[in-house]
């Protein structure tokens, strides 16, 4: 099986670094194409597919594996003629997560190694940029509202140094500002809150449980919405987001739809995978078993 790694070379981490230690033994068996700049994944994932490759290899984090996703959805057939995989590198792997991709690369790459293919829902999310219809695909889920916002506040150069703790900067920045109320339109109802999550799989930011009854494979996306984000809401969330890695059932509203639309009166901001993507409004949708990817 013809195998293509896109991998960024200035990555940091110990995992990056390990990755690049093994490149020269792994290189024999599979083509290696690194980024150069922001939006290389997604280029070089395109060009693998129309090179013939069967297996294209998202070697980083949630970003890497969102770009090269988007790649294989700009390719004529892209879904139907490569498989896609994971090589979990980031810091956070919420994806290779889902699909119990082992987090030790030597394991991770044996996986790979071995093609074992299943077929799992790809979700998408449609929205204008400076008047031009943009559809963007994800893998494992999307936010509106606060947690979008406060990727949007983090400070790159901060995050160089203290890691993940700059999102709970920008967090507690976005917690200060005035929130936009969004609304959700799905199958002819109506919900609104200032925090919008949306889950194609159980996990969200890690090993966080947030979307209990979201199936890969049930051509459905789950949607959670908390209707305040505010101090009293936070200090509500806390424990059971500590001790069980969940959210209170309290503080949230449910559903599950294959189709609904996000809007807002103010400005809000969204994300995909955990990437700032722009502002509302925004179309979700998810096409079922779509995508082809390897597993374990």
């Amino acid at each position: 099986m013809r195998t293509c790694v896109i991998f960024n070379p200035a990555a940091r981490g110990s995992k990056a670094r390990h990755f690049r230690h093994h490149l020269g033994e792994m290189a024999g068996q599979s083509a290696f194409k690194a980024t150069t700049a922001p939006g290389d994944a997604r280029r070089l994932a395109a060009e693998a597919v129309a090179d013939g490759f069967e297996l294209i290899v998202a070697a980083g984090g949630d970003g890497t594996v969102n770009e090269v996703l988007n790649g294989l959805g700009d390719a004529p057939d892209g879904f139907g003629r490569a498989r896609f995989g994971v090589l979990p590198l980031g810091t956070v792997n919420v994806f290779a997560r889902e699909l119990k991709i082992p987090l030790r690369l030597e394991r991770a790459w044996e996986i790979l190694r071995r093609g074992n293919e299943t077929r799992i829902d790809l979700p998408r999310a449609e929205f204008s940029v400076n008047g031009k219809r943009e559809r963007r695909y994800f893998a494992q889920l999307a936010g509106a509202g606060f947690d979008a916002r406060a990727i949007e506040l983090v400070d790159w150069p901060l995050k160089k140094k203290i890691g993940p703790l700059a999102y709970i900067v920008a967090g507690l920045k976005a917690l200060g500002e005035v929130k936009p109320k969004i609304t959700l339109r799905a199958e002819g109802q109506e919900v609104s809150g200032e925090l919008i999550l949306i889950g194609n799989g159980v996990f969200y930011g890690g090993s966080y449980g947030i979307f209990p009854g979201a199936d890969l494979r049930n051509g459905l996306l789950e949607v959670c919405v908390v209707p305040r984000v505010n101090v009293a809401t936070l200090l509500r969330c806390v424990p059971k987001f500590l001790i069980r890695r969940q959210l209170p059932e309290s503080v949230v509203r449910r559903c599950q739809a294959a189709a609904f639309e996000l809007r807002s009166e103010t400005p809000a901001s969204f994300e995909l995978d955990g990437e700032w993507a722009g502002h509302l409004p925004v179309t979700f949708a998810i096409e079922h078993e779509k995508l082809r990817v390897v597993v374990p």
